[in-house]
Formats: structure tokens, C-alpha cells, sequence
């Protein structure tokens, strides 16, 4: 399982559990509160009552006035309101008045005047001076039937002579409770999808980021070109300077031992060469003689000095990461410059010379780098194509990419050698002299090429070779 997966179902288990408890704790506290508030109406609803009714009540009057009458007409109201949405139709409240001994004197549904209800806690506190109320089903097997009652002492001179008491059924707040149950449910699902959102962004950026240090480390790890990730502070940016670090060192030291290694091994040739000539030198022999030993001396120092300078090229470009700088280079005042610096060479082999390329055409990368890597594709040209042979230059562009071509006439290459081209150190005999180049030529273009985000390829076509090279436009 991947660390992103990790993260995302350790913070989707985290926000499930407490997305659970608040919304458990929440769920549990709406019924209480919505019945606390009605509570809280109900008491200034019944002290307004007491106060409205005290002196018909204590003349003894109260079924002999309207009250009956407009108790009743107040439960056949229809408010046609809509609170917050829910539609109410009716008036859920109900009042009746006790006497102090707890007798029903008046009742707004008609059915318990004349009752005994001094037993009940709304009566039976309020009479003696306690905050009187209770909650009672109207069905004794159905939970859902539960009354309300709040009672409120009618008072004349400080003595209680009587109760109001205003009840309301707990059904005709239900609506409001669910209503809110519903809306609470569906925002707590609503921020739990946000929140796994949001985890699972956190996770795909924080395994992406992760992705590409572990790329970047794999690519080094098998020696091939790969930019440093960049991050933004913190202990990400941290990590990736580390391992460049690492990569710096070791990659420095592999370096260094893996040159000193094959420079030595390239030397012993021409060394013993030169060696073996000066030996000879020293004895007596034929002028003509020495001015060829003293040839060889000469060709394999010039050999020995176009290895190291090789090699230092390959060298520079092999530890390089990234461009040093970007500039757009004109490609066919490129190929001019370089056919001109070997004018000499082709006009001694009479060479044909064609430029296809458009003078507005252009790549971006180094322009000392890509000189020298087109440059070293023309000599390796020149070294295999016969005189009076046809070299022949075209390019053109393919959507981001310009595809250039270097056409040299020439015999075919071997099978088995087009897989090694590239090769460090791997060479063909040159046609005329029979000898082997240094084999870094085609190294340091391909690696020249790779720097600029490149591809190149080499293969046989009718009547020669052809070196085709994709560089960024």
C-alpha cells in the first residue's frame, strides 16, 4: 500500500470518528434545546395568562365573561404562517385554571373543567410557591404523545388563589426538530466529503512530491540526467538538498575514479607508441627511418592530446544537470560557421555540399554546446565519406521540436555495430588511414543532445548514413 493511500485512510478514519462524536453530540442536544426554548415560551406565555385572568378569576367570574368563548375560538385560529420553511395551520396550546385546591375552573378544550388536578406538578408545586411544570404522555404506550405543562400562580395580595396552566404537545415541534436534524445531516455530510476532498489533495500532493524525489534518486541511481525536484521551504525542500548533496559526493567520487581508470587504460597505447619509438631513436639507423618514428611520436602525442581534450569536454557535459543558458541559435548560420572552419577538408576531397535548412529556423539551448556537437557530427562525416562524396544537410520543425538531419555518403555500417555507435571509446576504422578515432565523438553529442532535452539516432539509408537529431525549437 502506498504512503499517499496511508495518509488519506488515517485522515478519513480521523475525520469519520469526529465527524461521528460532534455529530452524535450535536443530534443529542437539538431535541433537548428545541424543548427547552418552547419551555421558555410557555412560561412567559402562562405568567402573561395569570396576569390577564386575575381579577375574573378572583371575582369568580371567569365562565360567566367571554373566556370560554374565546378559548375556543383561539383553538380554531388557522395562523397559515411558515416558520422557516414548515407551515403552521393550527394553535397547539392549551390552557386551564385550577383553583387553590387544584379544581378545574376553566379549560380551553372543554373537557376537564371541574377535574381534581392538585395531583399533577404543574398544580400541585405551583400552589405552594415552586416553579410548577411537568411533562405527561396522552397516551401512556406512545412515547411521541408527550404534553408540556407549565403552570403560573394567579396571586392576589402575595397569597395564591389560583394556577394557569398553558401546555403544548410535543409532537407539534417534531417538524422543527427533524427539519433540523435533516439540515444538520446533510451539512455534516457535506463537510465530511470536503474534508476527505481535501485529504485525498493533501496525499496526492504530498506522494507526488514524494514521487519525484524517489524519481530523481532512481535516475541517479542508474546514471541517467534528471532535474532536482524544487519545493517550497520546509522539511521537503530540506530532504531534496540532501540528496543532492549525497549525489554530489558520491556521484563525484564514482566520477573521478571511473575517468582516472579509463584515461590510464586509453594512455598505455599510445604511450608504449611513443615509448617503443623513443628507444628505437636512440640507436643508429637510416634517416628515413627516424623522420617515420619521429612521425609516430608526433601522431601519438596528437593523439594523446585529442583524448584528454575529449574527455574533459564529456567530462563537463556527463556532471552537468541543466542548461547553463538558453538562447534561440540560428541552425543554418550554424552549419555555415561550421562548413566554413572545414572548407580545407572538403575542398581537398572535393566533397559536394547541400544546405537545405531555413535561415529563419532556430533552436534553444547553449550555443557552444550545440556548435560542438554538430561540429563533431561533421567531422565524423568527413572521416567516412569518400572523395567527391555528397554531404547533405536539412531540417525542419515538428511542433515543438526541430528534426535535423546530417546526410554523409558512405558505405554501410555493420550490423553489428550500429547498437555500439555511441558507445565510450567504441570506434570504426576510418576509411582512409585505417585508424580508430578516440570513440568520444558520438558520446558527447548524444550526451550534448540529452542536456537539451533531446533524442538522436543513427542508421543506414540508400547510399549512405544518416545522423537524425530532435532538439527543442
Amino acid at each position: 500500500m502506498s504512503l499517499g493511500i496511508r495518509i488519506f485512510l488515517v485522515y478519513a478514519l480521523f475525520i469519520g470518528l469526529t465527524s461521528y462524536f460532534v455529530l452524535s453530540t450535536v443530534m443529542e442536544e437539538i431535541r433537548p434545546g428545541v424543548r427547552q426554548s418552547t419551555e421558555e415560551t410557555l412560561v412567559d406565555t402562562a405568567n402573561l395568562m395569570a396576569e390577564i385572568l386575575r381579577d375574573d378569576f378572583k371575582a369568580g367570574t371567569l365562565n360567566e365573561n367571554r373566556w370560554p368563548q374565546l378559548l375556543e375560538a383561539y383553538g380554531e385560529r388557522q395562523p397559515a404562517a411558515s416558520i422557516w420553511g414548515l407551515p403552521k395551520n393550527q394553535v397547539n396550546h392549551r390552557i386551564y385554571v385550577t383553583d387553590d385546591q387544584g379544581k378545574v375552573v376553566l379549560d380551553s378544550s372543554g373537557v376537564a373543567v371541574g377535574q381534581d388536578y392538585s395531583r399533577w406538578n404543574d398544580v400541585y408545586l405551583t400552589l405552594r410557591g415552586q416553579y410548577g411544570a411537568r411533562s405527561s404522555r396522552a397516551v401512556a404506550d406512545d412515547p411521541n404523545s408527550s404534553v408540556m405543562h407549565v403552570g403560573a400562580p394567579i396571586r392576589d395580595k402575595g397569597k395564591i388563589i389560583g394556577v394557569v396552566t398553558v401546555a403544548k404537545p410535543n409532537s407539534s415541534l417534531q417538524p422543527y426538530v427533524d427539519r433540523t436534524e435533516r439540515r444538520l445531516v446533510w451539512y455534516g455530510i457535506g463537510l465530511i466529503a470536503l474534508g476527505l476532498l481535501f485529504g485525498a489533495l493533501l496525499s496526492w500532493w504530498l506522494s507526488a512530491a514524494l514521487r519525484r524525489l524517489t524519481a530523481y534518486a532512481q535516475a541517479v541511481s542508474e546514471g541517467r540526467r534528471a532535474a532536482l525536484p524544487h519545493y517550497r521551504g520546509g522539511e521537503l525542500e530540506q530532504l531534496a538538498t540532501a540528496v543532492e548533496h549525497m549525489r554530489t559526493q558520491l556521484e563525484g567520487k564514482a566520477y573521478v575514479e571511473r575517468y582516472v581508470h579509463t584515461l590510464t587504460h586509453e594512455l598505455k597505447s599510445p604511450l608504449a607508441a611513443i615509448r617503443g619509438a623513443a628507444e628505437l631513436l636512440q640507436g643508429e639507423m637510416p634517416v628515413e627511418q627516424q623522420q617515420r618514428f619521429v612521425g609516430n611520436i608526433g601522431s601519438e602525442s596528437a593523439r594523446m592530446q585529442q583524448l584528454i581534450e575529449r574527455l574533459l569536454d564529456l567530462a563537463q557535459v556527463e556532471q552537468r544537470q541543466g542548461l547553463e543558458e538558453r538562447v534561440e541559435v540560428p541552425l543554418a548560420a550554424l552549419i555555415d560557421t561550421l562548413l566554413q572552419s572545414q572548407s580545407a577538408r572538403i575542398e581537398r576531397k572535393q566533397l559536394q555540399v547541400e544546405q537545405r535548412i531555413d535561415p529563419n529556423l532556430t533552436l534553444v539551448g547553449e550555443p557552444f554546446l550545440l556548435r560542438q556537437a554538430i561540429g563533431n557530427l561533421l567531422e565524423n562525416a568527413l572521416d567516412f565519406t569518400p572523395a567527391q562524396g555528397v554531404l547533405r544537410f536539412f531540417a525542419k520543425q515538428l511542433g515543438a521540436q526541430v528534426e535535423f538531419s546530417l546526410f554523409n555518403q558512405a558505405e554501410a555500417i555493420p550490423e553489428y555495430a550500429l547498437a555500439r555507435l555511441c558507445e565510450r571509446f567504441y570506434s570504426l576504422p576510418r576509411p582512409d588511414s585505417g585508424r580508430k578515432s578516440t570513440g568520444l565523438g558520438l558520446n558527447f553529442v548524444e550526451e550534448v543532445v540529452q542536456l537539451h532535452g533531446g533524442r538522436m539516432s543513427i542508421g543506414n539509408v540508400p547510399g549512405g548514413v544518416q545522423v537524425t537529431l530532435h532538439l527543442p525549437r
